[in-house]
């Protein structure tokens, strides 16, 4: 049973960089031919999806957040890193991992996806 975990600060200073962590259990983030996300839910909108890396190493960005967003793995712990920048109060939302067996579509179709974390919450205020 694959389970994965998201860790990280849950209050974030505007125009500084929000860092999170996935930590995944029960199988290897290298596994092919998986694809490691990263998603997010604002207060009263719906899912957005905001990158993956995949059991490569390859990653691929929403093209609303690409110029933000850096995603990042250590395979000798499992884990993967969102790094957001320069964010503001729109960036608050409940952050959450999930692997998908397939490249996902951009518009988030939760079917896609097999495994989440259950979710973090995230505020920028200062």
């Amino acid at each position: 049973q694959v389970q994965l975990q998201e860790s990280g600060p849950g209050l974030v200073k505007p125009s500084q960089t929000l860092s999170l962590t996935c930590t995944v259990s029960g199988g290897s983030i290298t596994t092919n031919y998986y694809f490691w996300n990263w998603l997010r839910q604002p207060p009263g909108k719906g899912l957005e999806w905001i990158g993956y890396i995949a059991y490569s190493g390859n990653t691929y960005y929403s093209p609303s957040l690409k110029s933000r967003t850096s995603i990042s793995r250590d395979t000798s712990k499992n884990q993967f890193t969102l790094q957001l920048s320069s964010v503001t109060p729109e960036d608050t939302a409940v952050y959450y991992c999930a692997r998908a067996p397939l490249p996902p579509d951009i518009d988030v179709v939760p079917t896609q996806y097999d495994y989440w974390g259950q979710g973090t919450q995230v505020t920028v205020s200062s």
